[in-house]
């Protein structure tokens, strides 16, 4: 999958623990657990912008794009 989710590089630089995180953003620890090791085909937009807010950044600075990872024209989702 050439997007990837990076959020544990801003928990990291943020020094926030997942756990609280979840809480606070509303998901369980197992979703945001999902979320940091990338296993998520997916994310509600509700639940990317309260990370955003809760994390103070962009888009951008929990997910990237790699288009070396996987070519969506050969039919991967």
């Amino acid at each position: 999958m050439p997007v990837r989710v990076t959020l544990d590089i801003m928990l990291a630089r943020r020094k926030v623990r997942a756990k609280d995180l979840a809480a606070q953003v509303g998901i369980s620890e197992t979703q945001m657990s999902l979320l940091r090791t990338g296993k998520v085909k997916g994310m509600r937009f509700d639940t990317l912008s309260k990370l955003c807010l809760l994390l103070a950044c962009q888009p951008g600075d929990i997910m990237e794009y790699d288009p070396a990872q996987g070519d969506l024209t050969k039919g991967e989702d």
